[in-house]
């Protein structure tokens, strides 16, 4: 069974979490172009890499980043979005 930490519950099942997609800094609307606001809403990385995504605990209600290598299908760590780095 696939494990997932998350950080409010520790390691639970990963059939209790949603994937939530890739974590980017959105631009602001107003502030960009219409060309770089398009590769923000429809680029994404597609290289195997240490990459952050967003992911829920069902259970808990909890969103929360995840930093898993792509490569190896691992998960680095996990942390709430206001311990960003």
């Amino acid at each position: 069974m696939k494990l997932l930490r998350c950080p409010v519950n520790g390691e639970r099942p990963l059939q209790e979490f949603d994937y939530g997609g890739e974590y980017r800094q959105q631009p602001d609307p107003d502030a960009v172009s219409d060309e770089r606001w398009a590769s923000y809403v429809f680029d994404r990385a597609g290289a195997a890499a240490v990459r952050r995504e967003w992911w829920y605990h069902v259970p808990s209600g909890t969103w929360f980043i995840a930093e898993r290598d792509t490569g190896a299908d691992r998960v680095v760590r996990t942390y709430l979005p206001d311990r960003l780095p």
